[in-house]
């Protein structure tokens, strides 16, 4: 089985703007679709209350004909058109879809953060991981999403084998970023954080890329679009994960990063798992 997952910072740019960035994001969708995997994992889709619009579905279906689709958005009293999720999956396959809320502090859990995928044998889960906000002002209401989060995925794993993805928003050791000395007190880099992450870890789950590649440097998931050489010069930071059950650990093939062209911010990732899908 084979999962892409990525943040495409707006599924209705992508889809209907005439920009330069909107066609980078174009080209990236039609790089996903040429990989013709299993399951896809888009993270802030930006999508309005009422979901994709009939032209969203009509351009979705013609560039994904053999995928079924589900989304998740965010809605009152969270801010409209803001954050979202959003799964695709190969036609045919079984599976019971959730929108779980966990808890979460303030309007995390209105904000369309989660989706999960039910199949007979294990769960695929997908996250947009709030930010703590460039004065660090939601930081400790994002420390709560992460134990209620950790939480979520430990009772998931009590039923079934769990693999998680999405935008994590944290760069877990100084090894997933370019700058660790200068972004200490940044969002995805504080403390608080890196430590929200390793005790979600600790807890029974593995990080695939690192299982897989150990301590292999300057390799990233995302780069800064306020600095426009950031992604030439390789200052990139890995938010962006795929997390899986400690007992799938040796059921894992690959994990790694998708070359997404010119285009900042978030590049895609895949993962490749030795699981059946029924």
């Amino acid at each position: 089985m084979k999962i892409i997952s990525w943040n495409i910072d707006s599924l209705n740019a992508a889809l209907t703007s005439d920009s330069n960035r909107a066609q980078l994001s174009r080209m990236v969708l039609n790089k996903i679709v040429e990989y013709d995997v299993d399951v896809i994992a888009l993270q802030e889709t930006k999508l309005p209350i009422h979901g994709p619009s009939k032209k969203h579905l009509e351009l979705l279906n013609t560039m994904f004909e053999d995928y079924d689709l589900v989304w998740n958005v965010s809605k009152e009293p969270a801010r409209k058109g803001y954050a979202g999720t959003m799964f695709l999956y190969k036609k045919g396959l079984k599976v019971e879809t959730s929108f779980p809320t966990i808890g979460g502090p303030s309007t995390m859990d209105y904000e369309g953060r989660l989706i999960t995928l039910e199949f007979d044998d294990f769960f695929i889960t997908q996250t947009y991981t709030p930010n703590a906000g460039e004065t660090l002002n939601r930081l400790s209401e994002r420390q709560i999403w992460d134990q209620k989060y950790a939480d979520y995925l430990v009772s998931l794993d009590q039923v079934k084998p769990v693999i998680a993805t999405g935008d994590f928003n944290v760069a877990h050791h100084e090894i997933d970023l370019a700058n660790p000395s200068g972004n200490r007190q940044s969002a995805g880099f504080t403390d608080e954080e890196r430590e929200g992450f390793t005790n979600l870890l600790d807890r029974g789950f593995i990080d695939t890329f690192r299982y897989l590649h150990g301590n292999v440097e300057h390799v990233y998931t995302w780069w800064a679009q306020r600095a426009r050489t950031s992604k030439i010069n390789n200052t990139g930071w890995r938010i962006d994960y795929f997390i899986v059950s400690e007992c799938l650990k040796d059921k894992v093939i690959q994990s790694k990063m998708l070359d997404s062209g010119p285009r900042q911010d978030h590049t895609p990732i895949l993962l490749e798992i030795d699981l059946p899908l029924k």
